[in-house]
């Protein structure tokens, strides 16, 4: 069969309604970035409505050869090499013809009788399969693997006797003949579970690898890391382009669409199996199913997804290798004056560890042990400031002297950029090109340090691919999976947002340059000085900060011990989900000692084991990429047997300093609380489907609803006053400061704002209207996305920011960097339910919470996420939750 154009159903999608929009905008004049957008957004649609008959024409005729591949008994034809083509229009939610089928929400199972809890399981009985076991604990590091953080040569063997044992693409097949040389199509259990089994062995191998290299990188790890990254996309595109597997999908499909829709979906399971199957055939389009095999545009197809792998690799490794090779020491005293002690005393165990490694790193044992002797005393110094999340926050934050902060700020601005590359990767190339006669066929240049020409080159394949499927641009190809319908759409909602935001940037810049005026000497005079440079810009609003609430960072951390916050956020979570989470550490092989082990328990099913999660919680620079994230170590799934999701939680905060433990900025509590939130839907789901269980098929504009609602829950008296207590005295925070905390909450949101924004729209921009093979560069575009977003701090001339955007170039979010934006506005609705049942009432709290973990968190990707929220909130969400809570109606 062929496959089919890729479709949106109305509850797939989310467009904020007309009058949702319009409510918080002025009326009487366009909103900023509007005027200079709206141009070419007008052009964009006329030329894209030139072709939609054409393209609705192309996709009836791709439809009408679905369906009737569904009743022939032939051998399938081959795909068609037409492209398949999304019709990009401009929608608004319309009235809905037919009323949607109903979906039971699973309950949890009630403790006096287990066996009949909503969840769809079979039931325990003697004659009936017994259900998935639980998985307590199991080997890190692979089938078998060692402790020593290697994928060795035992746990390869293992894993690929494993994928031997599994289900085959040739056993689909027969299953797919069989069925149509009979009369009974084929059935669910003999296509996505078998694909489950097939595909787990290598995916969990895989994905262990993907794990340490993002959190124990070495280089014995990288290499072979890198060795084997072809190899296992290229058995992915087996997968992604099997027409077997396609059309054994699609007869499924044919054969639910003659049965009756509103019986078919009325259960949770069927609806889990329908998204399951639909996801996946819509997966697989976009992975060049279509294409004729072995056709010259499948081969380039597949050279493209090739390229992309080690590219985005590349410049992963290029900005982990650049953010280690900064250093700054600093030995003046007058030049830390001010700063707090938890910075200095971090700065100066930096510097004892500079030492150690250069001593090792020349041979020098007695150096060494001089080095690792050496007494750290954070008032005297030395300090060395690195590029690392914590040490270069403090530096932006607190640092006086202007000269240092302008050296760490264009440092961590350039990283992988043409001003890092190294002078031995200059003259390794030189040696290349002298040898280039000598190198055989299958060797090649080596990816340089320099992110620049990988990013033009990601655009450039990325444009290409989206062309040989048929779209416009990659922005097109990346919206076809998600809930935002087009390029429009998010434009609409960045401008919303900005209406409201830019004016108060523009306030808050303009209160941080008075002050600097009036307190910072001759040097910020306005003569000196015509305007704050991006390096004074967080100095300067951080003392604003303090003189406005009288409270400064400092004061905080000590009632943020790591230890003490984790305490708290347990509670949370026990407190509105009745889930009781365990410290489990030393039960479970970890990468790195200061990993932590937990497990979760439902406490309204007698305590049984959920979940688990790892939490990694420290920054590591030497061997550990920035940033913050959950991933996937196991999912729940019934074909499988795996009952027991397990997550990993990675952070990247303050570590403990000499003898004092891990004390938090408010921001790292925040983070923390983030990334637990996007564990709590992996691991609290009650999808058995693998493939829509969890954070698995969850739209990604979507997927950050259950992390920044979380968020929400740091500015909460109870859940503050749960962990916030000194560590030393465990004294509770003093009420006054826990009140100038809250009124600290919107203060600076309009920068913030704004700055997200251009992430957002500069990501779209690149991946929709920019041209790779065109005269403008990229930092041209994005000095030109700034004029419209953050008019107010145009990037400096050594600006270099896109060669660091990993999110975009080596991660999931390339045209959906504005899925924090999209979904914050769902996030901050949905804890307005809790809101408006009042944070105090506590049985209130219950019930609402109770509701978000059966909805939210519990149906996974089962169900559209349109769905999910208005099965938790009743309606479709508002924006003016988000604005409020940003301090911006």
């Amino acid at each position: 069969s062929k496959p089919e154009p890729t479709k949106r159903k109305s509850n797939d999608n989310y467009v904020f309604t007309e009058a949702a929009l319009k409510e918080f905008i002025a009326k009487d004049k366009p909103s900023p970035g509007q005027t200079a957008l709206d141009k070419q957004q007008k052009e964009e649609r006329k030329r894209k409505e030139k072709k939609d008959e054409k393209i609705r024409r192309a996709a009836e005729a791709l439809e009408a050869a679905v369906s009737g591949a569904g009743t022939t008994k032939s051998a399938p034809p081959t795909p068609t090499p037409t492209p398949v083509r999304r019709v990009p229009t401009i929608r608004l939610p319309q009235p809905k013809k037919k009323k949607s089928p109903t979906v039971t929400i699973p309950k949890a199972a009630a403790s006096t009788n287990k066996s009949k809890a909503a969840t769809p399981k079979k039931s325990a009985d003697a004659t009936a399969t017994p259900a998935p076991k639980a998985r307590p604990t199991f080997s890190l590091f692979g089938f078998g693997g060692s402790s020593d953080s290697k994928i060795d040569d035992e746990s390869s063997t293992t894993a690929t006797t494993a994928v031997s044992k599994a289900p085959t693409l040739s056993s689909l097949k027969g299953a797919a003949s069989s069925s149509s040389s009979s009369s009974s199509p084929i059935s669910y259990d003999e296509v996505l579970p078998a694909l489950e089994k097939m595909q787990h062995p290598l995916g969990y191998a895989w994905s262990i690898a993907s794990h340490l290299n993002g959190v124990k990188n070495t280089d014995e790890l990288r290499k072979e890391y890198e060795a084997n990254q072809p190899k296992v996309v290229q058995a992915s595109m087996k997968f992604g382009q099997s027409k077997v597997l396609y059309d054994a999908l699609s007869s499924l499909r044919t054969s639910w669409e003659t049965a009756d829709e509103e019986a078919a979906t009325s259960s949770f399971l069927a609806a889990q199996r329908r998204r399951a199957v639909s996801n996946t055939l819509r997966s697989m389009t976009l992975q060049g199913v279509g294409l004729p095999v072995g056709s010259p545009e499948q081969v380039r197809f597949n050279e493209i997804k090739l390229r992309f792998a080690e590219l985005s690799t590349a410049f992963s490794n290029n900005v982990l290798d650049a953010t280690k090779a900064f250093g700054l020491t600093v030995t003046d005293p007058s030049d830390v004056e001010d700063v707090p002690e938890s910075a200095l005393a971090m700065w100066a165990e930096a510097h004892k560890r500079f030492l150690v490694k250069e001593a090792e790193t020349e041979g020098d044992e007695e150096k060494k042990t001089e080095a690792e002797g050496m007494e750290v005393d954070a008032a005297k110094g030395p300090w060395r400031i690195t590029l690392d999340g914590p040490s270069y926050i403090a530096a932006m934050q607190h640092m006086p002297n202007r000269d240092v902060r302008k050296k760490v700020y264009l440092g961590y601005l350039t990283r992988a950029s043409e001003f890092t590359a190294s002078e031995a990767e200059a003259e390794a190339e030189a040696e290349a090109a002298d040898n280039k006669g000598e190198e055989t066929k299958e060797e090649k240049a080596p990816i340089g340090k320099n992110n620049v020409p990988i990013i033009e080159e990601i655009l450039r394949l990325r444009k290409e691919m989206a062309g040989l499927l048929g779209f416009d641009n990659y922005a097109e190809m990346s919206l076809a999976s998600k809930m935002a319908p087009d390029v429009a759409s998010v434009t609409n909602l960045s401008n919303l947002i900005l209406e409201k935001a830019l004016p108060a940037a523009q306030r808050e810049l303009a209160a941080a340059t008075d002050l600097a005026r009036a307190t910072g000497g001759p040097e910020y005079s306005e003569s000196n000085l015509p305007k704050l440079m991006p390096w004074d810009t967080s100095f300067w609003v951080e003392r604003l900060k303090e003189k406005t609430f009288d409270l400064k960072e400092e004061e905080l951390r000590p009632y943020f011990a790591l230890d003490a916050v984790l305490k708290g956020m347990f509670g949370l979570i026990e407190r509105i989900f009745d889930v009781e989470v365990r410290d489990a550490t030393g039960t479970v092989e970890v990468w790195h000692p200061d990993v932590r082990f937990f497990t979760l328990h439902d406490e309204s099913d007698e305590g049984k084991h959920i979940a688990s999660f790892y939490l990694d919680p420290y920054s590591r620079p030497a061997d550990k990429r920035g940033g913050a994230w959950m991933a996937d170590c196991l999912g729940k799934s019934e074909a499988l047997g795996f009952d027991v999701p397990v997550a990993y939680l990675t952070c990247n905060g303050s570590p403990p300093v000499g003898d004092k433990p891990s004390l938090m900025t408010f921001r790292e509590v925040e983070t923390l609380f983030h990334e637990t939130g996007h564990g709590l839907q992996h691991m609290l789901t009650r999808a058995t489907v693998g493939d829509v269980s969890g954070i698995n098929g969850v739209e990604w504009d979507a997927v950050e609803l259950p992390s920044q609602f979380m968020e929400n829950w740091c500015y909460d008296k109870p859940t503050v006053y749960g962990f916030a207590k000194h560590y030393q005295t465990g004294e509770p925070l003093p009420e006054e400061m826990f009140e100038k905390l809250k009124e600290q909450k919107t203060f600076g949101a309009g920068m913030m704002a704004c700055r997200q924004l251009l992430f957002g729209m500069m990501d779209m921009e690149l991946h929709s209207n920019f041209d790779p093979n065109g005269e403008e560069t990229i930092f041209d575009l994005q000095r030109r996305m700034a004029e419209i977003y953050t008019p107010y701090a145009l990037p400096v001339e050594e600006d270099r920011f896109l060669c660091g955007f990993s999110h975009i170039f080596a991660g999931g979010y390339a045209a959906g960097y504005y899925s924090y934006k999209w979904a914050e506005v769902m996030s901050a609705d949905a804890f307005g339910a809790f809101e408006e049942v009042g944070l105090d009432n506590e049985e209130g709290v219950k019930e609402v919470g109770k509701k978000f973990r059966e909805t939210v968190l519990a149906l996974g990707g089962g169900v559209a996420p349109m769905d999910v929220f208005k099965s938790f909130r009743g309606r479709e969400p508002s924006p003016e939750a988000l604005l409020r809570h940003n301090g911006l109606v």
